[in-house]
């Protein structure tokens, strides 16, 4: 990362208004990117954009919701009136379909049993969602000099350590969350792909088992610790890796 490619940089972020995202939007604004907060509850994202701001950072909210499509449209129309394009998109808004559980309590463990309205809740979050804000913004992104789209995904996003039965992940099944995370994966690579040639950079970063709702507050890392790995893809120079499954690590087997 070179902090540098932080200055003057507009950068959305979604599900911003807490965990991995917040701690996303905090340090982008640390290094003097603008950050818009993206979050269901306006009132929820105005609050985390106001102690930015109190912090000395630059940042505002906008009401996103990433399954209303209306919401995005607005979204974006609000993004381009106030900065006229978007350097930064962090797709980070995502649900596991279990509410606040730990991974070992999560409702989509049994495949034959799995209530499908939760399957389909899930991919509409993290798959469709992450589709609608992306083309949203994509001319908003097309407008930039070094555009970067980051994904958050998950460990569990591998086929090759789910496979492997003795493998890390072989004792947490899972039929809604982690087929999700595999699907954006997919999408990564396909946007990465077309716009290769635009410079446009596209990739995906697992976290890691981070401390947030998602998992019950269960995980070992700080919110704050996964961001800089976000924040580096977001910053990455112009010949930086694109179409990427990334982790602190390094990268990950698809």
């Amino acid at each position: 990362m070179n902090a540098d490619n932080a200055s003057s940089r507009i950068a959305l972020i979604t599900g911003a208004n807490r965990g991995i995202g917040r701690a996303t939007a905090e340090r982008l604004a640390a290094l003097g990117a603008t950050v818009v907060i993206g979050a269901r509850h306006r009132e929820r994202g105005e609050a985390a954009a106001a102690s930015i701001r109190e912090s000395g950072g630059d940042a505002r909210a906008v009401a996103l919701d990433v399954t209303d499509q209306a919401t995005v449209q607005q979204a974006a129309e609000e993004i381009e009136e106030r900065y006229g394009r978007l350097d930064v998109l962090v797709n980070n808004a995502g649900i596991s379909g279990s509410g606040n559980a730990a991974p070992q309590d999560a409702v989509d463990r049994v495949p034959s049993a799995v209530d499908l309205a939760v399957v389909r809740e899930v991919f509409e979050v993290n798959v469709f969602g992450v589709i609608a804000v992306t083309n949203a913004m994509l001319p908003l992104l097309r407008a930039s000099d070094a555009g970067r789209i980051v994904n958050l995904t998950s460990h569990a996003a591998s086929l090759t350590l789910y496979a492997d039965p003795q493998g890390p992940l072989a004792g947490l099944p899972s039929v809604a969350y982690s087929p999700s995370k595999t699907a954006l994966n997919a999408v990564t690579v396909q946007y990465a792909n077309e716009l290769r040639g635009e410079g446009i950079l596209v990739n995906a970063v697992a976290p890691g088992y981070v401390d947030t709702e998602i998992n019950g507050n269960t995980g070992i890392l700080t919110p704050e610790q996964a961001a800089e790995h976000v924040v580096d893809l977001a910053l990455l120079g112009g010949d930086g890796p694109t179409g990427g499954f990334h982790s602190a690590d390094g990268p990950l087997p698809w």
